[in-house]
């Protein structure tokens, strides 16, 4: 039996959140729906939330909790750790286990019976699409399921922020007019849409260092970028570091090949913390670090950008771009503005992170603010 949820938001997201998991498992075709989890009811889904939510809000010998846990039997986990006593999902019981599951990709798994919800142990691997409900800080959760290709961050489909509801906008209509931001996206997750999962996997690294950064991804064998660069350049990196794009040749022979692609993705995404820009080509090269931008010569200053957000309900906004923040994004608006081939990613050190690409159709820059994803 479920307890009656306290947590208004929880009852306004559940139903929205078990519809996104029904519809991508219609989306899978019949030999990956085996593989894929159980799609989890909505009075499931209220209850879990509700009960993370109020642990997220205690405290453990002075800690916030910080754990995740995933919906699904013991027998679907491989290699699963089982307690010998399965806990009650209650918010006593998650701060008290809290400690032990605080290390990236360990998760408390969360089951339902008759009993209700309970806590029955550990899994370190999951299936494609199962439900997992993270807590960030305190009241801030973040629903969001591993990817059926099984590489990359996972897809998230919801933030709950205090008594603020998220819902990430799967399709992204507010790129669907700019392919070069549709293709940065982390997507639905589902074999068949054309993202960047490189590129993604740098953000993710960028917003994790705390630092802030910018990264200019230029084309391949390509010069005029440098006109918007301040020469000569303090950190340029002769010949050009290839790890990124060397591990993705291997991919198919090698399958260890995740792994050696996150090490070298964390490679330049280290450099990233260095003051100025990173600039690296379309095909994952990686050309300089600590670089400073500058208006090309010749070229207009931006006056004017659109800005949008994968979220559900959002509208563009047109504003300058020392509105939208500091000077990396001034930075990053003007690159694009005049390298219009060319793609930027801002990393700020508050957590938020946007993405500038050149829109054909509105003819100016279009920021894409997608610290939602990454969470």
């Amino acid at each position: 039996m479920l307890s009656e949820p306290t947590y208004l938001a929880a009852r306004m997201a559940a139903p929205t959140i078990a519809q996104h998991f029904a519809d991508h498992r219609l989306l899978a075709t019949a030999s990956q729906r085996v593989q894929l989890a159980a799609p989890p009811e909505a009075s499931v889904i209220e209850a879990l939330i509700d009960v993370t939510f109020w642990a997220s809000l205690r405290r453990e010998e002075g800690h916030p909790p910080k754990i995740t846990l995933a919906l699904l039997p013991p027998e679907r986990a491989p290699q699963p750790l089982v307690f010998g006593q399965h806990k009650r999902l209650t918010p006593q019981n998650l701060i008290k286990l809290a400690p032990a599951v605080e290390q990236p990709g360990i998760h408390l798994g969360v089951w339902a019976d008759e009993g209700g919800l309970h806590v029955w142990g550990t899994v370190t691997e999951l299936p494609p699409l199962c439900f997992v409900l993270e807590v960030i800080e305190p009241g801030l959760l973040v629903v969001k399921h591993p990817r059926v290709d099984g590489f990359g961050k996972f897809v998230n489909v919801a933030i709950l922020r205090g008594d603020q509801l998220q819902v990430v906008d799967a399709e992204n209509h507010g790129v669907a007019d700019c392919q070069a931001l549709r293709r940065f996206l982390p997507g639905s997750g589902l074999p068949g849409h054309e993202a960047d999962e490189v590129l993604v996997e740098l953000a993710a690294t960028m917003r994790a260092h705390g630092r802030g950064g910018l990264v200019l991804v230029v084309p391949a064998a390509a010069e005029q970028w440098q006109a918007s660069i301040v020469q000569p350049m303090s950190y340029p990196v002769t010949p050009a570091y290839e790890g990124i794009a060397q591990v993705l040749a291997q991919r198919h022979d090698d399958p260890d090949w995740p792994r050696d692609l996150r090490r070298a993705i964390g490679i330049v995404g280290g450099f990233t913390s260095v003051d100025g820009a990173t600039v690296i080509t379309q095909d994952y090269h990686l050309l300089a670090f600590g670089a400073k931008v500058a208006r090309a010569k010749g070229s207009t200053a931006v006056e004017e950008m659109m800005i949008t957000e994968p979220v559900v309900g959002s509208t563009a906004r047109r504003l300058h771009p020392a509105q939208n923040g500091g000077t990396r994004h001034l930075a990053a608006a003007q690159f694009v503005h005049d390298q219009r081939d060319a793609l930027a990613l801002v990393a700020s050190q508050d957590g938020f992170f946007t993405v500038f690409a050149w829109s054909p159709k509105h003819n100016m820059v279009h920021a894409h603010r997608i610290d939602v994803l990454l969470l």
